[in-house]
């Protein structure tokens, strides 16, 4: 509708999207925080609304994505600007548990479901693999609007991530190869051994590399030098990530990690933070877009996508839960609603099926349909979970005389 207003010129178009996506994303986010909700419901709400399947002012396409693709490189990028890798390795063992049983648990009960449900085995292979992933974004976005990525449940809930997109990928190497008729165990295992040696590597000596760098990092004459140097840094491990297989964000997570020790005392936590603020609208209400309100009209697809968004919100809240147990209830708790959200990565593995034909149009609605519902889900419990420790934070802060 709107783009009719501009008629053929692309140039018109292009920034009447970018208008459209960002005023009705920060719309609904201060709409939702003046209502007390979490902002970030808010702005996927709104890409639902100005999304093709109400207003049609907006249609998902290769902008978009891209758009979108780079607001979440931005978030994990800040989120790792202050998270120091000494941080995560402290929380190692205990996000290896949580991400272990958060890709089996849900594998298996998609998997399942699917298959009681009658549909053909690789379909039921893919549920199960939309089921695996996790939307760190999301989590992300919440506790650091919140203040609390400091936190031991938070390093968890991060380390776990990063670690639940190497056993995805993995994942998802072995259901496309089964889905092409037979499985490549060299090239899975090329891909994993890439995955994992990536990771370790950069986590381990990108802090150490970055700190011997900064002397000759502060004598560059271009301004803002620390800022320049970072986003090259961000854009190279993205770029790396993705050639190997990895999930940019990833890449950009480690990037900023391996930065944050040596940037405590720089702009660049700020800078990145504003840059972050203009970006991260456009994944939000990427996010509703992609939301295809059709599959509703079919009461078969209707009833499995509540029982597939249902489970997909009990596998991740139990089985990672499971993993931070004894850490107590609260933590557990915390943990376990941390890692729901599905967003961006369970709609990869929906398309990824449906573009290698194997899943129907009406399997893929329903996978859409998770994703964007434990996104929606999580956060508003998040803030509830989280709320004492937010409560505690603040209070640090406060003369003795003003905490009740």
């Amino acid at each position: 509708m709107f783009l009719l207003l501009v008629g053929g010129d692309e140039h018109a178009k292009l920034f009447l999207t970018l208008f459209v996506m960002y005023v009705a994303a920060k719309l609904a986010a201060e709409i939702f925080e003046r209502l007390k909700q979490p902002a970030v419901a808010g702005e996927i709400l709104a890409g639902i609304l100005i999304g093709p399947s109400v207003l049609g002012w907006v249609a998902p396409s290769d902008l978009t994505n891209a758009l979108s693709e780079i607001g979440v490189v931005f978030l994990l990028f800040l989120v790792g600007l202050e998270t120091k890798p000494s941080d995560i390795f402290r929380v190692g063992a205990r996000a290896s548990l949580v991400a272990i049983l958060g890709v089996i648990v849900p594998f298996v009960a998609g998997w399942g479901l699917a298959w009681l449900w009658g549909r053909p085995q690789i379909e039921a292979i893919f549920i199960g693999a939309a089921m695996v992933a996790t939307s760190v974004g999301i989590t992300a976005r919440v506790l650091g609007q919140m203040g609390l990525l400091s936190l031991e449940t938070s390093r968890i809930i991060l380390g776990a991530a990063v670690i639940d997109d190497v056993l995805g990928l993995i994942i998802l190497a072995v259901v496309s190869s089964v889905a092409k008729g037979g499985v490549d165990f060299l090239q899975i295992g090329t891909t994993a051994g890439l995955a994992i040696g990536f990771t370790i590597l950069v986590a381990l000596i990108g802090a150490k590399a970055v700190n011997r760098m900064r002397p000759r990092v502060e004598k560059l004459r271009v301004g803002n030098s620390w800022l320049v140097f970072g986003l090259s840094m961000c854009l190279g491990l993205v770029l790396l990530a993705n050639h190997i297989g990895v999930a940019a964000i990833i890449g950009a997570f480690l990037a900023g990690m391996s930065l944050s020790e040596a940037t405590e005392d720089t702009d660049m936590p700020h800078q990145a933070e504003a840059v972050t603020e203009f970006l991260l609208p456009f994944f939000l209400t990427n996010i509703g877009m992609q939301l295809r309100l059709d599959v509703f009209l079919q009461r078969e697809v209707v009833v499995l996508a509540l029982l597939i968004t249902v489970l997909a919100v009990l596998t991740k809240f139990f089985g990672c839960g499971l993993g931070a147990w004894t850490l107590g209830r609260r933590k557990a708790m915390q943990v376990g609603m941390g890692m729901v959200p599905r967003g961006e990565v369970g709609i990869v593995v929906a398309q990824l099926g449906l573009s290698l034909g194997v899943i129907s149009d009406g399997i893929y609605g329903v996978v859409l349909v998770m994703a964007v519902a434990t996104t929606l889900i999580a956060p508003p419990f998040l803030v509830r979970l989280f709320s004492g420790e937010q409560r505690e934070t603040q209070e640090e802060f406060l003369p003795v005389s003003q905490i009740s």
